[in-house]
């Protein structure tokens, strides 16, 4: 029993003791050092943060291109525009080409001497300052024929009569639909009227008529015909004017086909010449 309670006691002091020791200040402070590894993490979690950082800088620099999009977004309307530029300075062809023929009608006081029916054939060029105004020019040859009553006053068997014209003219186009279309122009001509006499068996020196006068045989204090036989032929140059409107229809070759009627009146030397000629051409 002695030994017994000399066991117990000794358990008694061993629990104590070891109670005590785990009690005291400087044991319970041991923990929180410890616990440092668990605190550790704190440095990370701000590496964490200064990666997410880092994250969001490339975010906002893949965000710069997304931000100039617009700017290379306006090449293509930049780029439309200017085509579209284009299209408007190319919806006209800058030169326009043109061969008519046709027949003349007699006019004014060429009338009395002349009949109508003549050929006549033109040539010309364009030059357009946009679709609606341009200028042209034109050479034309108008046959005109002289009346049997005009050869019995010329004593002759026959005659060839014609004038060669060159007109400069403001040309006014004016659009109707995409195949039609209409002009009109105006402006100054120069004028050669020439011709010869077959088998004249006029006297030189004869009093002058008015054809003589037309055919530019007599001046204009004239009293007869010349003693010369150049009275058989005729050459003289006048200036006048023109006046002129057609219509066009475009083909779907691009090739414009043209109707065109005009009026031209000339003077010189006393003298006049007149004709109307229609003629019908093509364009291009």
């Amino acid at each position: 029993m002695g030994k017994f309670a000399t066991a117990s006691a000794l358990t008694l002091l061993v629990l104590i003791s070891l109670t005590t020791i785990f009690a005291t200040p400087g044991f319970s402070q041991t923990a929180p050092t410890d616990q440092t590894p668990a605190g550790t993490p704190a440095a990370p979690a701000q590496d964490t943060q200064h990666d997410t950082q880092q994250s969001s800088a490339p975010a906002s620099t893949a965000q710069t291109p997304a931000a100039q999009q617009p700017a290379s977004g306006q090449e293509p309307a930049e780029e439309e525009s200017t085509s579209r530029r284009k299209k408007r300075a190319h919806d006209f062809k800058n030169w326009n080409f043109n061969v008519g023929a046709g027949a003349n009608i007699d006019s004014g006081s060429t009338k009395t001497f002349v009949r109508g029916g003549g050929v006549v054939g033109t040539i010309g060029v364009a030059r357009n300052a946009n679709k609606y105004l341009g200028l042209r020019a034109d050479f034309t040859y108008a046959d005109l024929p002289l009346r049997a009553s005009t050869l019995e006053i010329a004593q002759a068997t026959g005659a060839t009569s014609y004038v060669l014209a060159f007109t400069v003219d403001p040309i006014i186009n004016i659009p109707v639909t995409k195949e039609f279309s209409g002009y009109v122009l105006f402006g100054p001509g120069f004028y050669h009227r020439a011709g010869s006499l077959n088998n004249d068996t006029a006297v030189p020196g004869t009093g002058c008529n008015p054809f003589w006068t037309w055919w530019g045989a007599c001046s204009i204090s004239g009293l007869s015909i010349p003693l010369s036989g150049s009275f058989v032929n005729s050459s003289q140059n006048q200036f006048g004017y023109n006046v002129g409107a057609g219509v066009a229809r475009k083909m779907p070759s691009g090739v414009e086909i043209y109707a065109e009627y005009r009026l031209t009146h000339g003077s010189g030397n006393n003298t006049t010449t007149d004709f109307r000629p229609i003629t019908v051409g093509v364009r291009w």
